[in-house]
């Protein structure tokens, strides 16, 4: 993996996390697969469209560019080992022959200039060490009147899965889970900080969406609560929890998490994002 500068990411993505993401992809597209058609819609790719997927994981939205442009290719670009892995093996056995993937981190990696038509995202732009400077190496990589097209989360409190770890504030340190600005999963919440980010990246036309979608999170309320629990910010949280505070979050998530289900059974969510548009400018 060349020149990577986001290290506390890489390290994260090649370790534990990146390991959760890639054994569970296919709970994580349930959760996120409503906004893939938007998203590739917005990218426009069609046809013989060269597609960068950043920050790809296990590869959904790269497989699905690839075939909405069969005379074109799709890379996808990723810091974690294991969800590369895992995206190889499941475009071997879908088939898939234009579509590749790379493991580096989008802010230094030497792409080829003006290689791609489109550079995409799902949730994979919002843990950059350098905003800025990874989004001008992926401006550069595209083509002059490439696009860029991304969804990235929306306010905190517009997101289910925030209300739900929320109903655990009275007994673990919920904190500033989901503050705009802060570093992670919401550092790109605020309208003014895209557009400020981009710009100064060097993109025009930029545009954001609010846009909302549906995802599965388990097979009943207490699957949910589980699967919320072992990853990401429900991990951290629990990390700081001892044997009675652990039994006692995944009690009250579980209940807070009866009130989603189905008629199925099953957990739905509704998540809101930024569905992102900017453009290289034509003459550049």
């Amino acid at each position: 993996m060349s020149d990577v500068v986001n290290t506390e990411q890489a390290k994260a993505w090649n370790g534990s996390e990146g390991v959760h993401w890639a054994r569970n992809q296919d709970r994580w597209n349930a959760v996120n697969e409503g906004f893939d058609e938007p998203l590739l819609e917005a990218a426009g790719t069609t046809g013989a469209h060269r597609t960068l997927d950043v920050g790809c994981g296990s590869g959904q939205t790269t497989r699905l560019a690839a075939l909405r442009a069969p005379r074109g290719s799709a890379l996808g670009l990723d810091l974690s080992g294991p969800m590369l892995a895992e995206a190889r093996a499941r475009s071997q056995k879908a088939g898939i022959a234009n579509v590749t993937f790379t493991q580096g981190d989008a802010q230094t990696y030497s792409f080829e200039p003006a290689a791609f038509d489109a550079a995409i995202s799902r949730y994979g732009v919002m843990f950059f060490a350098d905003a800025v400077a990874a989004f001008g190496n992926v401006g550069r990589a595209l083509r002059p009147g490439g696009r860029l097209a991304f969804v990235c989360p929306a306010d905190a409190t517009l997101n289910g899965w925030v209300a739900a770890l929320a109903s655990l504030r009275d007994f673990l340190p919920v904190g500033d889970l989901g503050r705009p600005g802060l570093p992670g999963m919401f550092s790109l919440a605020a309208p003014d900080r895209i557009r400020g980010v981009l710009t100064t990246a060097g993109f025009a036309d930029v545009t954001l969406t609010q846009t909302q979608a549906y995802g599965v999170w388990g097979r009943g309320a207490e699957d949910a609560a589980e699967f919320m629990l072992g990853t990401g910010p429900g991990r951290h949280l629990m990390e700081h929890a001892g044997p009675t505070a652990r039994a006692r979050a995944l009690g009250t998530l579980t209940e807070h998490l009866l009130g989603h289900e189905a008629a199925d059974g099953t957990v739905w969510l509704c998540s809101t994002s930024w569905l992102v548009t900017a453009d290289r400018p034509a003459g550049s």
